[in-house]
């Protein structure tokens, strides 16, 4: 079952549902299971092995990734009866944008390893229902290309898209400026800085298997059609990146992994550089919160990269709820890690969240049916979230308050 046309903004996500059930009755069923706990499954029978692995995998024991999935079994969501929600809505305003709903899909790299259609199919299945698309540094495909996917799928002007940046040192501002005029001409307004990633993690399921994509050239396409890199690289050793791939990599990744970290100071430079909106991804605490606010940031994301960057931390969303109340009244605080369903968008937004990224999920809808499969994630999500937000009594996505759930390890009021 496929979806080929634009999905109209005006029709509710919770008629998916009903588009499924109606198919039944020609005997189609849907194109994939709509069970998220099944997803991860139905792309480990397809793809690769060692491409499903690094899509799986995180860092050391995998105790990050565990942590934030138990996080979300803390809290339950409380029905409210009885309430007129005939006019239910999951818009929500995120820095000062008005989005169809609090989804957006999370940076996720190297997507052509996953299945052919890459980035572009994520991009263009994003496109379909709407949300927004951000990004990675570490992707396969190029920021034009993409935008021009998204732009294709939804009708140009109506995309909304950010760029993540593994931010290079000063040594290599000039590499910076040209990502960034890139990316404002590609009509990217939003930038998201990544904080966690300064260098690569212990990850046992890639090393086991001896795999990186990246020394394979399958994460370069950003810095491999830049013509500032290109030049560096060329003038460095005497012939195009592109004809070393090793070579290539390795210089990318000493482009945009320098093993050093940033310092809040720092970003005045992008401030200066880039006239759109900045956030951080990565802040776990309040404290951090606070820096990144005091450094001008227009928004936080609440993120552990999916527990992909460091093991035995806490789950994000034991953290959210702290960083919302310090700084949520200045700066848009937004949720990343371990969304899987409907239910645990709501609590998120709940705890404080403006919106949520989605990241593996959307991933193995593509390793599992390439852009059709992630097209079909996106939509049981969104058909879940405005379904379950009707249920339980919630006219506007935008009203969750944390008198809406009931925490098992401390006392709620309601």
């Amino acid at each position: 079952m496929t979806n080929d046309s634009n999905n109209d903004l005006t029709t509710p996500f919770s008629s998916y549902q009903h588009e499924i059930y109606v198919a039944g009755t020609r005997g189609i069923k849907p194109i994939m299971t709509t069970n998220p706990n099944l997803w991860e499954t139905a792309a480990k029978q397809v793809m690769e092995p060692m491409n499903f692995d690094y899509a799986k995998g995180g860092a050391g024991a995998g105790d990050t990734i565990r942590k934030n999935r138990e996080a979300f079994d803390k809290w339950s969501i409380i029905p409210r009866m009885v309430r007129s929600n005939t006019k239910r809505s999951l818009k929500v305003d995120v820095l000062g944008q008005e989005w169809p709903a609090p989804v957006a899909i999370a940076p996720v790299g190297v997507n052509r390893v996953f299945h052919p259609d890459g980035e572009k199919g994520v991009a263009r299945a994003a496109g379909k229902v709407g949300v927004p698309y951000v990004l990675s540094t570490f992707a396969s495909e190029s920021p034009e290309a993409v935008a021009q996917a998204q732009d294709e799928a939804a009708g140009h002007g109506k995309s909304i898209r950010w760029l993540q940046l593994y931010w290079p040192q000063s040594v290599d501002h000039d590499v910076t400026r040209s990502i960034l005029r890139r990316a404002k001409a590609a009509r990217y307004t939003a930038l998201v800085i990544t904080l966690d990633i300064f260098s690569m993690s212990w990850r046992p399921m890639d090393l086991d298997n001896a795999y990186l994509p990246l020394y394979k050239g399958y994460s370069t396409a950003l810095g491999f059609t830049d013509p500032v890199f290109r030049r560096k690289f060329a003038e460095k050793y005497g012939h195009e990146a592109d004809e070393d791939i090793l070579k290539g990599a390795f210089e990318w990744e000493n482009t945009i992994f320098p093993n050093l970290a940033h310092t809040w100071s720092e970003l005045e430079f992008l401030r200066k550089e880039w006239d759109g909106h900045i956030l951080v991804k990565g802040i776990q605490t309040a404290t951090d919160a606070e820096m990144a606010v005091q450094a001008g940031v227009d928004g936080i994301i609440v993120s552990n990269h999916g527990g992909r960057q460091y093991d035995g931390a806490y789950g994000s969303l034991d953290a959210l709820q702290e960083i919302a109340e310090a700084v949520g009244d200045r700066v848009d605080v937004l949720f990343d890690s371990g969304i899987r369903t409907g239910a645990d968008v709501m609590k998120a937004l709940a705890l404080g969240a403006k919106a949520v990224f989605v990241g593996r999920p959307v991933i193995y809808g593509l390793g599992a049916n390439g852009q059709e499969g992630a097209l079909h994630v996106l939509r049981c999500l969104l058909a879940d979230l405005e379904i379950n937000l009707g249920i339980t009594g919630v006219q506007n996505a935008a009203d969750l308050k944390p008198s809406d759930l009931r925490g098992h390890h401390c006392k709620a009021s309601l």
